[in-house]
């Protein structure tokens, strides 16, 4: 565990020896594509039931289509009819949402046996748990917009005698060309803040959701955080089976990514969620068990977005090192960007890239909050870090799933702009 008096120092190693800790990704291997996906051939009949590279790193990728994405929503709230969520096969487990238990992955024939023998059983499949308790459930009230109806009503009046309607499609094209590029390798991002209650959870579900709707890749969730993190619930998970920690002990290098998929909590839009706990008290996640995880889940998804403890937690530290891109999520208040702004003055010590490499997202938890946001934010941006707000809403505050139908328009826009902003920056980094 960390010295929590010189923590600083101990994630300043843990980035420095990232990259000596990462091992180096199998030529042609990556996250799969799904058939249509640019650049990408749609799978044979030979193909399927393993893993097919994102992209071929010794052919020229071709060009994403210059598609126009749907209008008014960050994602989907149903999988579309094209969807490449792997069907089961004789070898694989069942694939049935919200966790259906899987069999048992084969393994590969002996040197000198005349037929394969199975591996030796892993961990007992555990009980599916509810995510929320029926009785708590319905405290809950209807899901509430994320704007009133005059607000949403001006809108459609302004862009109707507006010219700048034209500018804005072309924007959210940009966006969606960004979002869609391909990928050779998984990029990992890793969410986490540097105290509770700062929407940490909330933006890495808006970012996986976001990168499921313009993506035709697998994307991956992971919660690191197993201390009753609130992913699942803001995700729409109804029961959670298998762990990070349960899985850990179960992924082998040779699964196809439908003995994969088995162990996960399948979402809308081709995603998958992999869960940190059951909602048990306690819970606890190890460092070599996240990174096995991680290394071996790596290469069968486009995007994996990692929902972290909040620092310095000893897996928030190793996340932090092994991915891509960072988001730093802090309230926009002035204690937070006064903690978060020493947090940044510290990192510009460390290798460039680390902070240049790094979004912090100001979460508006009230509406009209005391706080000139573009002032803090220019002052957060001068250390070198990219500086997003994610404006108050109705819907996100009052917690429980994000459906993305109900988010007020500017926050789909702030969150498809986070999106894009994180997504170019893990491209920087191999």
């Amino acid at each position: 565990m960390p010295n929590r008096d010189n923590w600083q120092g101990d994630v300043l190693r843990d980035l420095r020896a990232g990259a000596a800790r990462q091992p180096a990704p199998q030529e042609g291997t990556g996250a799969p594509s799904s058939p249509g996906a640019p650049g990408t051939p749609a799978p044979g009949p030979a193909q399927q039931g393993s893993p097919a590279p994102v992209g071929n790193p010794q052919a020229p990728q071709a060009e994403p289509p210059h598609a126009q994405p749907r209008q008014g929503h960050v994602a989907a709230s149903a999988p579309p009819a094209t969807a490449t969520a792997p069907q089961p096969h004789a070898h694989a487990p069942a694939q049935v949402p919200h966790q259906q238990a899987p069999h048992a992955p084969r393994a590969p024939q002996a040197p000198h046996a005349a037929a394969p023998a199975p591996y030796p059983q892993g961990p007992a499949t555990p009980d599916s748990r509810p995510v929320v308790d029926k009785d708590l459930a319905a405290a809950g009230r209807k899901p509430r917009r994320g704007e009133p109806l005059t607000t949403r009503a001006l809108r459609a009046v302004r862009r109707t005698v507006s010219s700048s309607t034209a500018r804005e499609v072309a924007e959210t094209t940009r966006t969606a060309e960004t979002l869609q590029q391909p990928v050779t390798t998984g990029r990992q991002i890793a969410v986490t803040s540097i105290r509770g209650g700062a929407g940490k959870s909330t933006v890495a579900a808006l970012l996986g959701l976001t990168y499921a709707h313009y993506r035709q890749d697998p994307v991956l969730l992971v919660e690191a955080d197993p201390a009753l993190g609130s992913l699942p619930l803001r995700l729409g998970a109804e029961t959670l089976r298998w762990t990070t920690g349960d899985v850990a002990g179960i992924v082998e290098p040779q699964m196809s990514l439908l003995d994969v998929t088995g162990y996960l909590v399948q979402l809308p839009d081709n995603a998958w969620l992999l869960p940190g706990s059951q909602g048990r008290i306690g819970a606890m996640l190890d460092t070599r068990a996240y990174e096995r995880v991680m290394v071996a889940l790596r290469r069968y998804f486009g995007v994996t977005v990692v929902d972290c403890e909040t620092l310095p937690a000893e897996v928030a530290r190793a996340a932090l090192s092994a991915a891509q891109a960072r988001v730093l999520t802090t309230p926009a208040t002035l204690e937070g960007i006064a903690s978060t702004h020493a947090v940044l003055q510290w990192m510009q010590g460390l290798p460039r890239h680390i902070i240049a490499g790094t979004v912090v997202v100001l979460t508006e938890l009230v509406p009209h909050a005391g706080l000139d946001l573009d002032e803090a934010a220019r002052k957060l941006a001068a250390t070198g870090a990219t500086v997003q707000v994610l404006p108050y809403d109705r819907h996100l505050a009052a917690g429980g799933t994000i459906r993305t139908e109900l988010l007020a328009h500017p926050t789909r826009q702030a969150a498809t702009r986070l999106a894009a902003d994180v997504f170019r920056l893990s491209q920087k980094r191999h």
